[in-house]
C-alpha cells in the first residue's frame, strides 16, 4: 500500500465509529453467550452474503471480484466455525429475530450510482468496524475461556475486513466526498445504537 493509502486508512481506523458500545451491551451479552454465538454465526454468513452481492452487483467493476471473493470465503469459514461450536454445544442453527441495526443502515444507502456503490462499500465497514470493537469486548469479558478464543482469533480478520472496504472505497471515490459520506453514514450507524434493542445480538 502506498504512503498515501496507508494515511488514509489509518485516519479511516480512527473515524469509523462515533460511540462506544455501552456497559449495558456487554452485560446483556455475557449473560446470554449461546444466543450472542447464534446470532454471530447469522452475522457471519449475512457478511458473506453482502460480499457475493457486491461482486455480482459490479461485475465489471476492475479489480473488485479479486478483493471480495476471498474474503465472502473467509467468512464463511468463520461461519463454519461458530457453527462447528455450536453443534458441539448441543445447538442447531435457527432462525433469529434480527435487530433493527441492519436495515437502518441499508435505508439509508443512496439508491443512486455511483453514491451506491460507495455507501455499499462504507456501511459493509461499518458493520464490520462495529463487530471487531464488540468481539474484542467478548474475548476480553467473557467468561466462556472457549468463547474468549473464538473472538479473540476472529479479531484480526476483522480489522481487515473493514479495512478491504474503506480501500476499496479509497481507490473509486474523491477523499472529501468519501469522508463526507463516512461521517454521515457513521452518525446514523451511532443513532442506530443508541435505543439498544433489548435482545442479545451482535448488533442490538
Amino acid at each position: 500500500m502506498s504512503n498515501s493509502k496507508t494515511k488514509i486508512f489509518e485516519q479511516s481506523k480512527i473515524c469509523w465509529l462515533i460511540n462506544k458500545t455501552s456497559e449495558a451491551w456487554i452485560d446483556l451479552a455475557i449473560s446470554n453467550p449461546m444466543e450472542i454465538l447464534l446470532d454471530h454465526a447469522h452475522c457471519e454468513r449475512k457478511a458473506a452474503g453482502v460480499a457475493l452481492q457486491l461482486m455480482f452487483r459490479y461485475v465489471s467493476e476492475p479489480g473488485l471480484s479479486e478483493v471480495l471473493s476471498p474474503l465472502a470465503r473467509e467468512e464463511l469459514e468463520h461461519f463454519e466455525r461458530v457453527l462447528s461450536l455450536l453443534n458441539a454445544r448441543g445447538k442447531k442453527l435457527q432462525k433469529l429475530a434480527s435487530p433493527p441495526y441492519g436495515a437502518i443502515l441499508a435505508k439509508n444507502i443512496c439508491k443512486e450510482e455511483p453514491l451506491r456503490m460507495l455507501d455499499s462499500f462504507l456501511v459493509a465497514g461499518l458493520i464490520e468496524a462495529r463487530s471487531h470493537e464488540r468481539m474484542k469486548l467478548l474475548s476480553i469479558h467473557s467468561p466462556d475461556m472457549a468463547l474468549r478464543k473464538l473472538y479473540g482469533d476472529l479479531l484480526k480478520s476483522e480489522a481487515r475486513h473493514f479495512g478491504i472496504y474503506w480501500q476499496l472505497a479509497a481507490e473509486r471515490f474523491d477523499r472529501d466526498l468519501l469522508t463526507s459520506r463516512l461521517e454521515e453514514l457513521a452518525k446514523v450507524e451511532s443513532d442506530a445504537l443508541l435505543e439498544m434493542h433489548h435482545l442479545p445480538r451482535m448488533h442490538s
